[in-house]
């Protein structure tokens, strides 16, 4: 079985997010995605429960996927989980650098290689601190998000 795990921090998920693990279900038998903490974004806008939730709604067509929870090295919970590769979504880019780089230690350490994933033009500029600050402000991104994260954004800012 081959088995695909798409981690991220997902504060809020999106529709890039949900292309991803479209497209990661069409090379993959299962694809788990991970909600982790990321320290290097500060304090998220949704616990990692309500993340966790909003992204099982969000995927429930995708009976393949499997929404799991992260407080390890990502590398530990691939090989968890009988992964065999980690799935990445890149905008731009600027996102290939950094990606780059973390695959690279992910292979140096577990020797679980990544796919990248370049999302459609349609959702290059998508970022979920982008989508924070805007409905924070009271703009709509209901159609760039999943609905039932556009629920709890609109629950979250009124």
């Amino acid at each position: 079985m081959r088995v695909a795990l798409f981690p991220g921090s997902f504060d809020p998920f999106h529709n890039g997010h949900l292309e991803v693990v479209e497209r990661a279900t069409r090379v993959f038998d299962k694809v788990f995605v991970a909600a982790l903490q990321n320290p290097q974004k500060g304090e998220p806008l949704f616990t990692s429960s309500e993340r966790q939730a909003m992204i099982s709604e969000s995927l429930a067509h995708l009976k393949s996927v499997e929404v799991v929870s992260l407080s390890a090295l990502v590398v530990d919970l691939a090989e968890r989980l009988g992964a065999t590769a980690i799935v990445k979504g890149l905008r731009a880019v600027s996102d290939f650098e950094n990606e780059m780089q973390m695959a690279q230690m992910n292979e140096q350490l577990s020797g679980i290689a990544t796919l990248f994933v370049p999302c459609h033009s349609a959702h290059s500029f998508l970022s979920s601190r982008l989508l924070r600050e805007v409905a924070r402000l009271g703009g709509d991104v209901s159609a760039l998000v999943p609905a039932p994260v556009a629920q709890r954004l609109k629950e979250k800012f009124g």
